[in-house]
């Protein structure tokens, strides 16, 4: 009988995971994907109280899970807690922020409120576990949440659009440096998700109209759209996969 191939597991029991903006939205998605599939799970946020009961949440459903807060724009505190509580083999980037206008009337806070969270903190947070990776001979996976619009432009969006290019370059730039390391970096592509993030869009009904218009398939996204694309990419299904973009986007940039 001819050997058959052998399907790669998708069982991370024994792995530890740090997920960022995990107290809601698509980091809560990915922090419950990968302890419902074994991984302990470090949720960290802003939001303490909203973390915590994230937390419990997840713990009550027999998941291993613990809240560490974290504010991914305060760089040297970050470190510290990573080099901490880690290391990390799985790095889930949810943190986001967005601040939306026309590109005339962007302002610099404004800007740089975006960049600090969206570039610069999961810049330093993926480096940050990458550390301990490396420091101690593991291989792992980092997933970066960027965005379809880290592909195209979008209606008010410039510095969104901005930092979320931004971090599909940097994120194959990494790849390339840690695959000696046997780390995989790559990022997840959303189209509009149903999320606080994402609510005014979808309360304006010009705005609304035009994502509809937009995405192939006829339907905005919901959470659960994401969470299979993070445990593909977190486990070894993905194993051959890094300085890649996983489009999540209903076909919105296959046009």
């Amino acid at each position: 009988m001819t050997n058959l191939p052998q399907m790669p597991s998708m069982d991370l029991t024994g792995k530890t995971a740090l997920v960022t903006g995990a107290s809601s939205g698509i980091g809560l998605g990915a922090a419950v994907a990968l302890a419902q599939s074994g991984a302990h799970v470090t949720l960290a946020a802003r939001g303490i109280e909203r973390l915590e009961a994230a937390a419990r949440n997840l713990t009550e459903s027999g998941w291993q899970v613990q809240a560490l807060p974290m504010d991914v724009a305060d760089i040297d505190a970050t470190a510290a807690d990573i080099a901490k509580f880690g290391p990390f083999d799985i790095l889930v980037n949810a943190a986001g922020l967005a601040r939306h206008s026309a590109a005339v009337e962007t302002q610099p806070q404004d800007f740089d409120e975006v960049m600090n969270v969206n570039l610069r903190g999961a810049y330093f947070v993926t480096q940050a576990v990458a550390k301990g990776l490396i420091a101690a001979g593991k291989g792992g996976s980092l997933i970066n949440i960027s965005s379809q619009m880290g592909h195209v432009g979008g209606l008010d969006r410039a510095v969104y659009c901005a930092s979320k290019f931004a971090v599909e370059g940097f994120t194959k730039a990494m790849a390339i440096e840690l695959g000696q390391h046997k780390i995989r970096v790559n990022t997840i592509c959303p189209t509009f998700i149903l999320t606080p993030l994402t609510q005014p869009t979808f309360d304006d009904p010009e705005k609304r109209r035009w994502v509809e218009s937009k995405i192939k398939l006829g339907r905005t996204g919901n959470v659960n759209d994401i969470m299979g694309a993070v445990l593909y990419l977190a486990s070894d299904l993905a194993s051959l996969v890094t300085g890649s973009a996983l489009m999540i986007d209903g076909g919105w940039t296959a046009d």
